[in-house]
């Protein structure tokens, strides 16, 4: 098994909205990002080293019955991402004016 700190899982997910962000720029269209809810299962262990103390770490999907047996939990929660810089609304994408003229009007019925 590998071990995911609870922790790094969830830098893992602020890093992949970073570089999506990162991707949209320049595009002509911007996405407001929404509430984030994230589950995990984990497991509770004290580590000795450094002060003995509680981590929380993520189980693999399909982990072996021998750890299902009540030492692991699941754990939901919401995350709400804001900009850093102005607390409001985080956007992927662009903010200049775009040129939409190379996009066909409605649809003729």
């Amino acid at each position: 098994m590998t071990d995911i700190e609870l922790a790094d899982a969830i830098e893992s997910v602020r890093d992949q909205l970073v570089e999506a962000a990162g991707r949209a720029t320049g595009k002509p269209v911007a996405f407001e990002v929404g509430d984030i809810e994230m589950e995990f299962t984990i497991e509770l262990r004290k580590e000795v080293k450094g002060g003995a103390k509680v981590k929380a770490w993520v189980v693999e999907a399909g982990a072996d019955a021998s750890r299902t047996r009540g030492d692991t939990h699941r754990v939901s929660f919401t995350l709400k991402p804001r900009n850093a810089t102005t607390n409001g609304p985080w956007l992927v994408g662009n903010d200049d004016e775009v040129d939409l003229s190379d996009f066909d009007g409605p649809a003729e019925r």
